[in-house]
């Protein structure tokens, strides 16, 4: 039986500023900020990836999972908006940095903010990630571009700039919880027992059409937009699967609650893995770091190809960015 939180329609108005949310518009200009649940079936399935540029997605291994519940679409900043205004959370990005953990920076230098991907102005070095992420003070869940840009006509855009810490806040709220990556990648390949490099199937536009948002042309400085977005797509813009979830290739990349460790499929247990019992990343051994799936807006085959299938991602707990967003699981009881 579903929780009554999770079975409760809420309404938020279409207006969200920094000052908060008000459900205070007219009936016509409310916006509904329940999530579905898709029941996702038990089953086993061949997990992982034999492509070589993902070493840490191998050895593929059978895994066998009971079913639970998906949220069918990531969640999105009007039931964000809903949880905030129900608990006043306060997100990681809207929280001054803790000098602690900045030995030997000026107090004044430690300000609240987020990554923000800022397109250059002419072809850079792919080598060089810092020509397209800047760190602007002010950047949050509700102002995704920095200050001046809201989440006024963006209400059924995934939430970005949410940390670890914050996606399961909301989770605990919503009385779920944040998706295993063995379950986030079973639903995503819904049933599919052939390898294929994209979940949906072998060609990246069957059909000549785009099914997921994912970035074309010459990256970092010439998105074509061809799938029609140029940033974050509103959730339901593309296809569902055929077990009706959606936005699980591209968009905005994905919280798991499995810590990351490149060498964890070696010992992954068949059974329902929940995944190792701490962090280790030897490329930033000091770091914590959760799994991340599903690639984002950002993803492009020239640079970033982990929207392909079986590939992984990774995250510090504590950082963000406004391509990294969430979607919750529940179990069946």
């Amino acid at each position: 039986m579903a929780s009554p939180r999770f079975l409760l329609v809420l309404s938020v108005g279409l207006l969200l500023t920094a000052s908060g949310c008000t459900n205070e518009q007219p009936a016509a200009q409310q916006v509904a900020v329940a999530i579905n649940m898709v029941l996702v079936p038990g089953g086993t399935y061949l997990m992982g990836s034999k492509d070589p540029r993902f070493a840490d997605a191998s050895p593929t291994h059978a895994v066998t999972l009971k079913p639970f519940y998906l949220d069918e679409h990531e969640v999105t900043n009007a039931a964000f908006a809903a949880f905030v205004g129900a608990t006043q959370y306060v997100t990681v990005a809207e929280r001054p940095p803790n000098p602690k953990d900045f030995p030997g920076v000026p107090t004044s230098q430690l300000v609240a903010g987020s990554a923000v991907f800022a397109k250059p102005s002419r072809p850079v070095s792919l080598a060089e990630p810092a020509q397209w992420w800047q760190y602007v003070a002010g950047a949050n869940w509700r102002h995704p571009l920095g200050p001046g840009s809201s989440l006024a006509g963006h209400e059924q855009d995934p939430v970005v700039h949410v940390c670890y810490e914050d996606a399961q806040a909301y989770a605990q709220w919503a009385g779920k919880r944040l998706p295993t990556e063995a379950e986030w990648e079973f639903a995503a390949r819904a049933g599919k027992r052939a390898a294929s490099p994209y979940y949906w199937g072998n060609e990246l536009t069957p059909h000549g059409k785009w099914l997921a948002n994912i970035f074309e042309g010459d990256f970092p400085a010439g998105n074509t937009r061809a799938d029609g977005f140029e940033g974050v797509a509103p959730v339901k813009s593309f296809p569902p699967n055929p077990w009706g979830l959606y936005d699980l290739e591209g968009n905005v990349w994905e919280w798991c609650s499995d810590y990351y460790r490149p060498d964890y499929y070696q010992v992954s247990p068949p059974d329902n893995p929940q995944g190792p019992a701490d962090s280790y990343d030897p490329e930033e051994p000091g770091l914590v770091k959760r799994v991340q799936r599903g690639g984002s807006f950002l993803c492009s085959d020239q640079y970033c190809v982990r929207y392909q299938a079986g590939s992984r991602g990774k995250g510090e707990v504590k950082s963000a960015a406004n391509n990294l967003g969430f979607r919750c699981a529940k179990d069946v009881k």
